[in-house]
């Protein structure tokens, strides 16, 4: 997924939008009750002689209570390669929910519990024909009025092999009361085997307190790969007409 955490990775103390996107590192927060938040984005990846191009990617998430949230993932992914045909399609529909686990003003510290189902929905050539999971547990501190640190730490099961053990650590600072920028070193232990190191980096702008745009880019630390990214992320909320 592409994700942001608003509040500690791109931070803003008076923001009430609080993304997925665009960094790896999913927030420790849920859109609350009854409020609807819609994150879309581009992202094209370059990965050697390859290229995978995902537009539109859309996570659609949906307060059911303050502390928890209901979420649909739908993309349409083209690959493209030097070595093959091209491949084209809607990916896997995932579904899933995120839990908040602990949260509070006096405390320095936020913790949710994230979980999706990959449903073999998708297009033939792209579907991965199986049910997987994704699992995350994503905690953020606050580490002072404009900066903030929030990690990940994950287990995939894709239904072979020993499934990937996942992490990713962005640090998050308010350049003004609009424009946020992180680091994050990410990646994950495939088939609990080989070590993936990948590094990325951003920008936010916050528009109003419910739109924001994005921009990323990152690169492969031990594979050769790279991409960049455009978003958008929209809080509808409750009260609204």
């Amino acid at each position: 997924m592409l994700t942001c955490l608003l509040f500690v990775l791109c931070y803003h103390l008076d923001a009430q939008i609080i993304t997925d996107r665009p960094d790896q590192t999913e927030s420790s927060s849920t859109v609350g009750n009854g409020n609807l938040q819609i994150e879309s984005g581009l992202l094209v990846e370059f990965d050697g002689s390859s290229r995978h191009i995902l537009l539109p990617t859309n996570l659609f998430r949906y307060g059911v209570s303050e502390m928890f949230e209901l979420r649909i993932l739908s993309q349409y992914e083209r690959y493209d390669s030097d070595e093959f045909k091209t491949f084209k399609g809607i990916s896997d529909l995932e579904i899933g929910a995120k839990i908040q686990l602990l949260k509070g003003a006096e405390k320095n510290i936020e913790i949710a519990f994230l979980s999706h189902l990959i449903v073999p929905s998708g297009t033939k050539s792209i579907s991965g024909d199986e049910y997987a999971t994704i699992n995350k547990l994503s905690i953020s501190h606050e580490l002072g009025d404009n900066m903030g640190l929030g990690y990940n730490i994950g287990y995939d099961y894709f239904n072979k092999g020993s499934g990937d053990l996942t992490y990713s650590l962005a640090l998050g600072i308010a350049v003004n009361e609009k424009v946020g920028v992180y680091i994050e070193p990410y990646g994950a232990l495939i088939n609990i085997e080989d070590f993936e190191a990948n590094f990325n980096a951003g920008i936010t702008y916050l528009q109003n307190e419910n739109l924001q745009f994005d921009f990323s880019f990152g690169t492969g630390l031990t594979d050769k790969m790279n991409f960049l990214s455009l978003g958008a992320s929209w809080l509808i909320l409750r009260n609204n007409d």
